[in-house]
């Protein structure tokens, strides 16, 4: 009988300990080069980036980022189906980019002007939700 041996990351398991009842944990699965990722179909997206993910301008699973040069700070941030982002070494997901960019930086910041899309090189939040208003016109 074949055997399935599942190793998980520790910042996952703080992740998974830290979840409350009414939080979204999602969770991929990689078999060797493909990787199964949770229907999105089944997880709404709710709070301020849910907008953009239903005008498919932001994804579930997308990367966002910010390099702050003068800081010497970059931030890097995945999309979850539930509209929260994931701060890479932050195990609890966060309901907003600005909340996502404090955990980051320290400061109280606006994070739609700061993350940008395509893992940093693309639009930020705060362009991709003046795009979503100028077709609501």
């Amino acid at each position: 009988m074949p055997t399935l041996n599942i190793h998980l990351d520790p910042t996952v398991i703080a992740h998974l300990a830290n979840a409350g009842n009414g939080d979204t944990v999602n969770i991929s699965i990689a078999l060797g080069e493909k990787t199964i990722e949770p229907a999105a179909a089944t997880t709404k997206p709710t709070g301020p980036l849910a907008p953009l993910m239903k005008a498919g301008l932001l994804e579930a699973g997308e990367e966002l980022a910010f390099h702050q040069r003068r800081a010497k700070r970059t931030g890097r941030a995945t999309v979850t189906a539930g509209g929260q982002l994931i701060v890479e070494g932050h195990p609890k997901p966060l309901s907003s980019p600005s909340k996502a960019a404090q955990t980051v930086t320290g400061n109280v910041i606006n994070g739609w002007t700061l993350w940008r899309t395509g893992g940093g090189s693309g639009p930020t939040l705060d362009e991709l939700r003046q795009t979503l208003e100028s077709t609501d016109e």
